[in-house]
């Protein structure tokens, strides 16, 4: 029960890798807040989980979204002490194919949404006065570059020097 009495919310996390984030944080006692544009598949996991799991769609790309989420988990769970910024989204073409749509899309939701959700929860956690963890998920695909994905990967080299 390492994570007894904290408050975790995780970005991304109905499906995959932020699903399985959510139930080990809930396993190890934190109270999860399961965040996700898939509204109906975070609120399945968040009842599947239990121990006053909640769950608050979220759209990490609009600023306005990513305050509701903050206002929110303070007024349910009345803090935030640890936030895994884990949403991303991945999309696949030759270099000469990359649109300037698939661009913005991908680096809105894996860098822009992970920085203003860490500002966001950042500035939670310091009003708090306690401190706090953020977690911020690349890939070593951003450490490389890979065919087919080269948008992707700069995405997650951005996160990388965001993180350092």
């Amino acid at each position: 029960m390492k994570l007894k009495d904290k408050v975790a919310i995780v970005t991304g996390g109905a499906r995959g890798i932020g699903a399985a984030i959510c139930r080990r944080y809930a396993g190890e006692g934190a109270r999860v807040v399961v965040t996700d544009r898939l509204g109906h598949e975070a609120e399945r996991l968040a009842a599947e989980i239990g121990n006053g799991a909640f769950a608050v769609a979220l759209e990490v790309t609009d600023r306005a979204s990513i305050d509701a989420l903050v206002d929110t988990t303070v007024r349910v769970a009345g803090g935030i002490d640890i936030l895994v910024n884990n949403a991303a989204t991945f999309d696949m073409a030759p270099v000469l194919e990359i649109t300037e749509e698939s661009y913005d899309r991908v680096f809105a939701v894996n860098v822009k949404g992970l920085l203003f959700t860490l500002q966001a929860v950042a500035r939670q956690m310091v009003s708090q006065g306690g401190g706090g963890k953020i977690v911020n998920m690349s890939s070593q695909a951003g450490r490389r570059g890979e065919a087919l994905v080269a948008v992707y990967c700069a995405s997650k080299a951005a996160v990388i020097s965001l993180t350092q």
